[in-house]
């Protein structure tokens, strides 16, 4: 899905390189981004709507990045609180959540989520650095709908957002 490259950098570590959307001087282009997917029809389909949530910002514009690259239209936020303001204020087709978060975490935003009838079925994707035994079903309980450990891999994600959104 994304024109990745990996090699060993004298024995010493690992390069890995990107498309990226903007030009050397930091301005978008256009012409570097993913284009609309395109239905069977061949008419370009409606953009999903991410809600991409974490309050690690280089953690949350990465995601954010990932997505845009991939088709998505995105919108971040660097708290749940946040997420929840936007939330009651647009409608997202999927949430991307952090879990351990200051103040209000990510199982509390689900259940906040979930409690909005625009919410109750819209999916959302737990990305988090917990991986103890019970923090998968804790995620499932309060209202996820899949749980990727990080470090994320965009593929996971992007297989993750496609799976549930059909």
């Amino acid at each position: 899905m994304f024109p990745m490259q990996a090699n060993l950098n004298g024995g010493w570590g690992r390069e890995a390189a990107m498309p990226f959307p903007y030009n050397a001087g930091g301005q978008h282009d256009p012409a570097r981004t993913a284009p609309f997917t395109e239905g069977d029809s061949g008419v370009h389909t409606r953009c999903l709507r991410v809600l991409v949530v974490d309050d690690a910002p280089d953690v949350t514009e990465m995601l954010g990045m990932v997505m845009r690259y991939a088709g998505y239209e995105v919108t971040t936020a660097l708290s749940a609180p946040e997420a929840f303001d936007a939330a009651r204020r647009d409608r997202f087709d999927v949430v991307v959540s952090d879990i351990g978060m200051p103040g209000m975490n990510g199982y509390q935003l689900a259940e906040a989520l979930r409690a909005l009838p625009d919410y109750a079925a819209v999916p959302l994707v737990a990305v988090t650095g917990f991986t103890m035994y019970d923090d998968r079903e804790r995620a499932r309980a309060s209202g996820f709908d899949d749980f990727l450990t990080k470090p994320i891999s965009p593929t996971d994600l992007l297989d993750a957002v496609k799976r549930l959104c059909g």
